[in-house]
């Protein structure tokens, strides 16, 4: 299937493939939810694909506009400095492509809002 508009949830990775299980949750209620993007997870470290590997599939889709989205609860080293570089080489590759970069998802207020609304339900009921 063809895609002109793509996410990619990008995480760091881990040598345990359970660690993925929840960005598998994430991309598969994305697919279910907008049946009309493409949906792709890419890993910095240890897990597969890659980062260049998942926009590569896209750009092969058919996909034109590629949203990145960390999958990072905030912006440390690897989303200051290793990501952006990683953009940066996807576009040169990729000239006729729109691949951009958003916050970390735990710097996303809808997210912090969960995270806090979710804390508050483990104090009073329980822990989850």
């Amino acid at each position: 299937m063809t895609h002109d508009r793509a996410v990619v949830l990008f995480g760091h990775g881990a040598r345990d493939p359970a660690w993925a299980q929840p960005m598998e949750r994430v991309r598969d209620t994305l697919r279910a939810l907008a049946p009309e993007l493409g949906v792709e997870l890419a890993f910095l470290e240890f897990l597969a694909p890659t980062l260049d590997e998942a926009i590569d599939a896209q750009v092969a889709r058919g996909a034109r506009r590629i949203v990145i989205v960390p999958m990072f609860i905030a912006r440390g080293g690897h989303l200051k400095n290793d990501l952006p570089k990683l953009v940066a080489a996807a576009c040169e590759r990729h000239p006729g492509c729109e691949i951009v970069q958003t916050l970390a998802v735990g710097e996303a207020e809808p997210v912090v809002a969960a995270m806090a609304s979710y804390a508050w339900q483990c104090a009073i009921e329980g822990d989850g």
